[in-house]
C-alpha cells in the first residue's frame, strides 16, 4: 500500500485531463526518470510492455529537439533509464526499444548489462521509409527495435501470434469437403537429426500405395500416432490417392502466424505515413519529422500485450504509444519532458476520446470512450489537489 505523500510530487491536472475519470490512464508531464523513481513502488513488476524511442543521437536537428549528445553523456543517460524501467517490468513483461544506426550497438551493449544478455529477444528491422535517398552513399530505409524480456520462457509462452493475412487465408480450401473446415497441406515429415527408432517406418496409404520418408527425414509422428491421423481424416494423399502424405491443418484451429522480424513500411506504417496523419489532426502545426505510425506500435502491443495490460512510455514524444493502446483498451502511462506534451499528446488524446478517426481507427472500428488522467512532476507546485489525488489512488489501491 502507497501512502498519500509517495506522491506528493506529483500534481493533478484537472483542466488537461478527459474523458472518463478513474480508468487508470496517467499522462505525465516531467523528466524520465524522476517520474520513474516516483512511480516505481506503485507499479513495480506491474508492466506488461515498455516502449521507449529515445533520443538516437543521430547528430540532427529536430524540429522539437536536437538530436547530438557525446556518445558518453546519451550512453550514461540511456542505461540509467533503462535501470529505471526494468524493475516495472512483470514477469511475462518485454521491452522494446527503438534505434537507429548511429547507437544501436552500444545500445545492445548496454541493454545486455541491464536486462542479461539471455534476456535479449530478437532484433525487429523496420522499414521506416519506402523512397530512396540519393543523397546520401547509402539509402538507409530502416531502423530497429531491441526486444528484451524479463523472464524468456514465460514471454515467449504468453507472447500473442499475428492474426493471418489475406496471402495466408487464400492457402486453405477444402479439396475433399471435409465438414470441418478449409484446410492446408503440410509436410508430414521432418529432418531426422534428432529423431527416435519409432519415426522410421512405412506408411501404407488407404488405397494400398506404401510411402517411405525422403533420405535424412524422418516421419513427424510414429506409427501408432500417424495410423490414428490417417483414420481420423488428417493425412492428406493427394485428390487420387497417390500423393505424398502431408498433415491438414484446419484454418478453424489456426489462430495466428508467428511474428517475423523484418517489418515492412507497407504493412507497419513508415514515418512519413505518421507525419501526414499529425498533420492531419494538427494542419499548421510544428509536428515531430520523425513520428511513428500508429501501425508499428499496434503490432508490438498485439504480440506483447492483452487488453486491460499495462503499456509504459517513458518517451512519450506526440503520444503514439498512448494513442494506440487507448483505442487497443490497454490501460498506460505515458512520460514526456517537452512542451509538446501539452501542444500534441493532449489535443491527440482528447480527438481519441472523441472519436478520430484517422491511425488504426478504421481497422480496429474505434468509436471513441474512456480517459485519462494528467499529471505534473512539481516539487516546486504551490496547489496540490490532494482530494483528488487520494480519490485516485483508493480506487487503484495505490
Amino acid at each position: 500500500m502507497i501512502k498519500i505523500h509517495d506522491y506528493s510530487q506529483l500534481e493533478y491536472i484537472k483542466e488537461k485531463s478527459h474523458g472518463e475519470e478513474e480508468t487508470g490512464n496517467m499522462i505525465i508531464e516531467g523528466d524520465n526518470c524522476s517520474v520513474l523513481d516516483i512511480i516505481k513502488d506503485r507499479f513495480s513488476n506491474q508492466v506488461k510492455c515498455i516502449y521507449i524511442d529515445p533520443p538516437y543521437n543521430n547528430g540532427e536537428k529536430y524540429t522539437h529537439y536536437n538530436d547530438d549528445m557525446k556518445h558518453e553523456t546519451w550512453l550514461e543517460e540511456i542505461t540509467k533509464t533503462l535501470e529505471k524501467l526494468k524493475s516495472f517490468l512483470s514477469d511475462e513483461g518485454s521491452i522494446w526499444i527503438s534505434i537507429d544506426d548511429s547507437e544501436v550497438h552500444y545500445l545492445k551493449v548496454a541493454a545486455d548489462k541491464v536486462f542479461g544478455r539471455k534476456n535479449f529477444i530478437t532484433t525487429i528491422i523496420w522499414q521506416q521509409r519506402i523512397t530512396r535517398e540519393n543523397r546520401k552513399v547509402f539509402s538507409n530505409n530502416h531502423e530497429y527495435i531491441l526486444v528484451y524480456a524479463k523472464n524468456p520462457i514465460k514471454f515467449k509462452h504468453s507472447r500473442n501470434l499475428l492474426p493471418p493475412n489475406l496471402e495466408m487465408l487464400s492457402r486453405y480450401k477444402n479439396q475433399d469437403n471435409d465438414p470441418r473446415g478449409s484446410w492446408q497441406s503440410v509436410s508430414a515429415h521432418v529432418q531426422a537429426g534428432h529423431a527416435v527408432k519409432s519415426q522410421f517406418y512405412e506408411i501404407v496409404a488407404p488405397n494400398g500405395k506404401k510411402h517411405s520418408p525422403p533420405n535424412g527425414r524422418c516421419w513427424v509422428y510414429n506409427k501408432e500416432r500417424m495410423e490414428q491421423e490417417i483414420l481420423s481424416n488428417n493425412i492428406w494423399f493427394g485428390k487420387d490417392g497417390n500423393g505424398v502424405p502431408r498433415i491438414k491443418k484446419f484454418l478453424s484451429s489456426s489462430i495466428g502466424i508467428t511474428p517475423e522480424t523484418l517489418w515492412l513500411g507497407s504493412e507497419v506504417g513508415t514515418n512519413e505515413m505518421a507525419k501526414k496523419h499529425l498533420l492531419r489532426l494538427f494542419p499548421g502545426c510544428p509536428v515531430f519529422d520523425t513520428p511513428k505510425p500508429e501501425s508499428l506500435i499496434r503490432r508490438i502491443l498485439e504480440i506483447a500485450t492483452n487488453e486491460n495490460d499495462l503499456v509504459l512510455d517513458a518517451y512519450l514524444g506526440s503520444g503514439t504509444t498512448a494513442t494506440v493502446a487507448h483505442k487497443m483498451k490497454r490501460k498506460y502511462i505515458g512520460i514526456e519532458v517537452g512542451k509538446h506534451i501539452q501542444e500534441l499528446v493532449v489535443p491527440r488524446l482528447r480527438n481519441v476520446i472523441e472519436g478520430e478517426d484517422g491511425g488504426i481507427s478504421k481497422e480496429i472500428s474505434w468509436q471513441g470512450g474512456g480517459g485519462y488522467s494528467y499529471f505534473i512532476n512539481s516539487r516546486n507546485a504551490s496547489v496540490l489537489n490532494i482530494e483528488l489525488i487520494k480519490e485516485y489512488k483508493l480506487k487503484y489501491s495505490i
